[in-house]
């Protein structure tokens, strides 16, 4: 299911709540191939599949989501100071040229939400993977082994006896 499958969700066929009683399997019939607007005085009730239903709230929660981070990332390149107490604050971690990849990799994603149904996992990973990464940034312990000296120890060749 696409984002664009749902353009004309409201062009589709009316259906009175009487001709919904007398005809409830016609109607459920008719529901499996497109939406159906029931109407009761002057009141409207849609009937949707609830894979449809369900990809619909799926898709406005996670929209909001990437509404958010992106602004969040553009308020940042804008210099604007986000606090690490935003659910997206760690964002601030990063320079101007990795905010920028950041939000072309999440708008080339997001582009796809109407070709792919892996499109919503993708952002989810996007979004984790960059989190991740400026969970790495931000730690002083990983920052101090990164730049620690490297202190190798050269393998020896393992004896014959130390096989057995």
């Amino acid at each position: 299911m696409s984002i664009g499958n749902f353009g004309n969700i409201y062009s589709d066929e009316l259906i009175t709540a009487t001709e919904l009683n007398r005809q409830p399997g016609r109607v459920l019939d008719k529901a499996l191939e497109r939406p159906i607007t029931i109407t009761r005085n002057d009141q409207s009730f849609a009937l949707l599949r609830r894979e449809e239903v369900t990809f619909l709230v799926q898709a406005a929660t996670q929209s909001k989501a990437v509404f958010e981070v992106l602004t969040v990332a553009f308020s940042l390149l804008l210099g604007k100071e986000i606090g690490f107490e935003h659910p997206y604050g760690w964002l601030s971690v990063f320079d101007s040229d990795d905010l920028q990849d950041f939000i072309k990799d999440l708008s080339e994603a997001f582009r796809l939400i109407d070709f792919s149904s892996q499109a919503w996992d993708m952002i989810d990973a996007i979004i984790h993977e960059w989190h991740e990464s400026a969970i790495a940034i931000a730690s002083p312990e990983l920052a101090a082994a990164f730049s620690a000296e490297i202190d190798e120890i050269p393998l020896t060749k393992p004896s014959a006896q130390s096989i057995v």
